[in-house]
């Protein structure tokens, strides 16, 4: 699935997609970087192999969008669980999602959400944060 135009994204119809439309569906509703690069390199540093793949990334000239939006953990892992099952059946196992929704479940208040692009334009990484932007909740890579 690609831009129409610009950043312009079109969502398939009915279950079309590969199991996990609602980071497309970000995309199109982002309002643009609310952090800046270093912040977000030291929020990555952490031990766990997507946040490393997702700094990797970022120092790689990924592009990237943090909102400053933010909203329940439990209504993004509740998408995400859901969505889990249909992407295994299709053969995807997207690196981080089951630990990423389990995460969200334990955080329990709202997050911000965020999106990094490898540069090769092969992975997706979609992070969520505190409501703050200070620490970093969740991480998992998605193909795209």
């Amino acid at each position: 699935m690609r831009p129409s135009s610009g950043s312009q994204w079109t969502l398939p119809d009915g279950d079309g997609c590969w199991g996990c439309c609602t980071w497309l569906l970000y995309r199109r509703i982002a309002t643009g970087v609310t952090m800046e690069r270093q912040v977000l390199e030291k929020l990555l540093a952490g031990d766990d192999e997507v946040s490393a793949a997702a700094l990797a990334a970022l120092r790689s000239a990924a592009t990237y969008s943090v909102w400053d939006t933010t909203h329940p953990a439990e209504q993004h892992a509740g998408v995400f669980a859901l969505r889990l099952p249909r992407m295994r059946q299709r053969g995807v196992e997207p690196l981080g999602l089951e630990r990423m929704v389990r995460l969200l479940r334990e955080h329990g208040r709202p997050v911000r959400g965020g999106l990094i692009d490898s540069a090769d334009q092969k992975w997706s990484f979609l992070c969520y944060f505190t409501e703050d932007g200070g620490a970093l909740v969740a991480c998992a890579r998605l193909q795209r």
